[in-house]
This record gives structure tokens, C-alpha cells and sequence, in this order.
């Protein structure tokens, strides 16, 4: 038996640190959406309960650090299962880019094994099960565009943004997540994002209102530890882009524009400055 997933990449639209909570981690409100990246994950049963796991990246981890192996010990563990998997991942998201890609890998893991098992849960127990996983796997489970709350995994299906094109650029260096959230200060924002604006402006179909609501906290502080970032948001701004902001923990910042001519135009500009430059769609429109 075969099956295989798509994982598509996320950006965040806002994000916003509320507070920093007993357990170390942050209650968070975000806006995020999907974008038409993605990594494909081909899963092939096997009939014993060994994992394995290869990738067309040599930048993630093939055993049991990466997500998706963790996913599938995960799902085995949960329902008893005594079936084995092999996965397959055909890596096109950048890693360590504020794009969810190993989320996502993991969460089309969890899909795709819940099929191949015929185990029947419903995309709400594996979003659950995900949470355990990392805070942006229940997001992935469902994907499209929602309101994320807590660490991530409260979720609120939310209208999609209006149809327009996204240019991601990410530097060669990648940014750990944690050593973001360990250097920002939630008492010493000066700026949050209006996370009710964005929600209305999706609401209402505005274009220009999601350009004028961009916002993330983790922005400053991940521009003062690579302030290639910042550089990279004055390039794509300088080429046209109408809204420039960066996704998640970074440091991959993304540009969104209407028109395909002037996504192919910040492309060329930005790839003698830029290893990894993309021009996608929205996904969920």
C-alpha cells in the first residue's frame, strides 16, 4: 500500500506574543495561511512496525529527530498499531525558515498514515495528536487560513486572503525558533499587530487592508540578530512588493503583490542577493 501527501508551506500574516506563560512558553494570536509550496511526502507501508525515513535534503535529519518519523512513532503509540511505515520526503521548503516545513512534513505524516492504517480519525484527533508534536502541526493538519491561538494549536477557520502572489525569500543562514522566543521581552513591545483588523480585512475581501494590517512581534527581534532580514524587507519593498513582512520566527520574509509581472520582477532582483527566491500563489482561494 502507497499514498502520498502534499505539505505546503505557511506564512504568518500577523503574529502577536500576548504573554509569556508558566510552562515557558508564549500565548500567542496569529493569522496564518498557506502558500503553494510545498514538500511532497510519499509513505509506503510496511508490514512490521519499523520506521524509516529518506529525504531529497541533506539539511533535515533522517531518523528520529525529524518530525515526520516522530509523527508516525506518535500515531503507532496513540492507536496500537503494529504497521510500519516508510517515508519519503521530497524537500522544496527552505528549512529553518519561519515556514513550517517540518510541521507540515509531520502533519501530512499523521494524514497520510491515518489513510494508509485505516485507522479513521477525524482531522480534530490527529490535530490533537499533532499538538504534541510542535505548536504549528494542528494548523498544518487542516491548513487554508486561520485564527491560531494559545501556543498555536486553538484554532479558528477563517476566511482566505484575496488572490495574489507571494515572493519568499529566504537568507542562507536559518533561525532556531527557540532562540527567538528566548530573546523576546513581551513587556518591551512597543507595536502589536491588530489582529481584529487583519480578520476583518479578510472578512471583507480588502486587499489593501491585509497589506496595511502585516504584523509580527519576533520581527525586531530576529532582524537584530540577523540583520540580513531587514535587508532583505528593504530590497523587496524597494522592487514593488505592496506589503513586506517576515514569516514566523524568520528568517524568510515574504512579499505580496497582485500582479505576476512584478512578482517575476522582485524575483529577478532579489536572486544575486538571495540563495532561495520563490514566487507562489496563495493556497485556499
Amino acid at each position: 500500500m502507497y499514498t502520498s501527501e502534499k505539505a505546503p508551506a505557511k506564512i504568518n500574516l500577523t503574529l502577536d506574543a500576548l504573554r509569556k506563560r508558566p510552562d515557558g512558553y508564549h500565548d500567542l494570536e496569529m493569522v496564518m495561511t498557506t502558500v503553494d509550496l510545498a514538500d511532497r511526502i510519499d509513505l509506503m507501508d510496511l508490514p512490521y512496525s519499523g520506521i524509516t525515513l529518506e529525504s531529497t535534503s541533506g539539511l533535515v535529519p533522517q531518523d528520529e529527530r525529524n518530525l515526520a518519523y516522530l509523527a508516525a512513532k506518535l500515531l503507532q503509540q496513540k492507536t496500537g498499531i503494529d504497521r510500519g511505515v516508510n517515508i519519503k520526503i521530497y524537500k522544496h521548503i527552505p528549512v529553518a525558515a519561519g515556514l513550517a516545513g517540518g510541521s507540515s512534513d509531520a502533519a501530512a505524516t499523521l494524514r497520510g498514515c491515518n489513510r494508509l492504517w485505516n485507522l479513521g480519525l477525524s482531522l480534530e484527533e490527529l490535530a490533537e495528536i499533532g499538538a504534541e508534536i510542535g505548536s504549528d502541526v494542528p494548523f498544518c493538519i487542516y491548513g487554508d487560513t486561520a485564527i491560531a491561538e494559545g501556543r498555536g494549536e486553538i484554532l479558528t477557520p477563517i476566511i482566505s486572503p484575496p488572490s495574489c502572489w507571494v515572493v519568499l525569500a529566504k537568507p542562507t543562514h536559518g533561525v532556531s525558533t527557540g532562540d527567538v522566543f528566548g530573546k523576546l521581552q513581551v513587556g518591551e513591545i512597543t507595536t502589536h499587530p491588530d489582529t481584529r483588523a487583519m480578520i476583518d480585512a479578510l472578512q471583507t475581501g480588502s486587499y489593501e487592508n491585509v497589506i496595511s494590517n502585516l504584523g509580527n512581534v519576533l520581527e525586531p527581534v530576529t532582524i537584530g540578530l540577523y540583520p540580513e532580514v531587514y535587508k532583505i524587507k528593504q530590497k523587496m519593498e524597494q522592487f514593488g512588493a505592496d506589503g513586506v513582512l517576515m514569516s514566523g520566527s524568520g528568517p524568510t520574509v515574504f512579499g505580496l503583490v497582485r500582479k505576476e509581472s512584478r512578482a517575476k520582477r522582485i524575483v529577478n532582483g532579489l536572486r544575486g542577493f538571495c540563495d532561495q527566491v520563490f514566487a507562489v500563489r496563495m493556497l485556499g482561494v
